[in-house]
């Protein structure tokens, strides 16, 4: 239940608030008649949003917008005032208000305001989640050939403002992907927000996408902005595309191709201006065969296709991962850095990584950490599903073919950096081990390759 804190110090006011604010839009409600009364029940409650009075004696509504600015939880804030004097509100919203409005207003403008201000909070608080989750998955680290490949492509479309298909397998990274294109568009400060097609409800999904108005169903008690709206101006990720209902492709298609949303229950339609990135680890060609995708929905979203290679591809970059997850995880652990022992590393570049790709590797530093006593993680820390399938004699099936060249360039790529591992990176040391002729001819092949210690596109 939504909870709305009034904060005015004539309690009549502050009563007929909290009750048509119960009556209008459904929520619950809590007063405080001043502003110290206010930043107490802050600290004790759970507030969602706060209708706060500017013009109050002794602590004003600005000493509480400085208070909650000081604050780790801050609730947004809608001031309101009943002198006209809109010059104190735009020093209200420099403070950090999100909205104002006049006493005299009607109580439904009220609650839209309201409804505005919790969308907005609602969709930071997802896109930093994303954000977080991404830079935890570090799927983009990595300089060898398919990983340049993908930057080159990413660079290529990113500024352009037609749909992107991601394709890839379950954890490859598509994700991060979608980011970068947004990061590197024309609109890198945009909204970007994601939904997951494949994590919804079928009775959900057309709400998620498109919103809906007050009164659309039962339990729609306030208007609810969908992602097409929230992303505009920006970036629309839509994971797991290939999940949606038909019912709901057909009318993503419409949307896309008329760049307007009709909210559920309403009968207006809504401009949006989204670039719409889509991803999916299925065969959609497949799925259209099979008549559970849409053939016009997905010319509508390939016209620029990306695809993520699986981490088999790709294991040269393998070192450079683990040692950006085992950075990332001791942190977010507390725990002191740890390192890897070189056969320990042989090991997870020995295994194919099939089943989730860059996830599955995180999942495997993480235990690893916790298995090991030391500072070094050790062969016997690697989990015994990896080790029984990666060891010698095992047969673990290699990359998936695509051309001689390439493949040959991965596996030269690979040598190489195995052999730096297990010599510590010593160039000297490195070169003689391989055979070469002296540690020129070794530099010569890492710059080939784009080899560096700490490489990363």
């Amino acid at each position: 239940m939504t909870v709305v804190l009034v904060v005015d110090d004539v309690s009549a006011m502050a009563d007929q608030y909290a009750y048509d604010l119960k009556r209008v839009g459904g929520y619950e409600t809590l007063i405080a008649g001043s502003g110290r009364e206010a930043l107490d029940l802050l600290q004790r409650e759970a507030v969602d949003c706060v209708l706060l009075d500017l013009e109050m004696p002794g602590m004003d509504g600005f000493d509480v917008l400085r208070g909650m600015a000081r604050r780790d939880a801050r609730p947004p804030v809608i001031v309101y005032t009943g002198t006209g004097n809109y010059d104190r509100c735009v020093q209200a919203i420099q403070l950090g208000a999100q909205g104002f409005i006049d006493k005299a207003e009607p109580m439904e403008r009220v609650v839209r305001e309201v409804e505005n201000a919790l969308e907005r909070a609602r969709l930071t608080g997802q896109v930093t989640a994303l954000e977080r989750r991404l830079d935890a998955d570090a799927a983009l680290v990595g300089a060898s050939a398919p990983m340049r490949q993908l930057a080159d492509a990413i660079a290529r479309v990113a500024k352009i403002p037609s749909p992107v298909l991601i394709t890839g397998e379950s954890g490859s990274g598509k994700e991060l992907v979608a980011r970068e294109l947004h990061r590197l568009g024309a609109n890198p400060t945009g909204p970007l927000v994601a939904l997951n097609a494949g994590a919804l409800p079928e009775n959900l999904v057309e709400d998620e996408l498109f919103g809906h108005e007050r009164g659309a169903f039962t339990g729609a008690n306030a208007l609810r902005k969908g992602a097409f709206e929230a992303a505009s101006g920006g970036t629309l990720f839509l994971d797991e595309i290939g999940e949606l209902p038909l019912a709901a492709q057909a009318k993503l298609l419409r949307v896309i191709e008329q760049r307007q949303v009709t909210r559920l229950g309403g009968n207006r339609t809504i401009a949006v201006d989204a670039r719409v990135v889509a991803a999916t680890n299925r065969d959609l060609n497949a799925e259209i065969t099979a008549g559970r995708f849409r053939q016009d929905l997905y010319y509508r979203l390939n016209v620029h296709a990306v695809s993520v290679p699986p981490l088999r591809e790709r294991r040269s970059d393998i070192p450079a991962l683990v040692d950006h997850l085992l950075g990332s995880a001791c942190a977010r652990f507390g725990m002191r850095p740890k390192r890897l022992d070189p056969a320990a590393l042989e090991c997870l570049m020995a295994y194919d990584w099939r089943r989730n790709n860059v996830r599955e590797l995180r999942n495997a530093v993480e235990r690893m950490i916790i298995a090991a006593d030391g500072d070094m993680i050790r062969l016997d820390d690697v989990p015994t599903e990896i080790r029984d399938t990666a060891a010698p004699g095992a047969g673990s099936p290699g990359p998936a073919p695509t051309s001689f060249q390439a493949l040959k360039a991965e596996a030269e790529r690979q040598i190489i950096v195995t052999a730096l591992e297990r010599n510590d990176w010593h160039i000297t040391r490195t070169a003689r081990a391989l055979g070469l002729a002296d540690h020129a001819s070794l530099l010569k092949i890492m710059r080939r390759h784009g080899i560096t210690r700490d490489a990363s596109p």
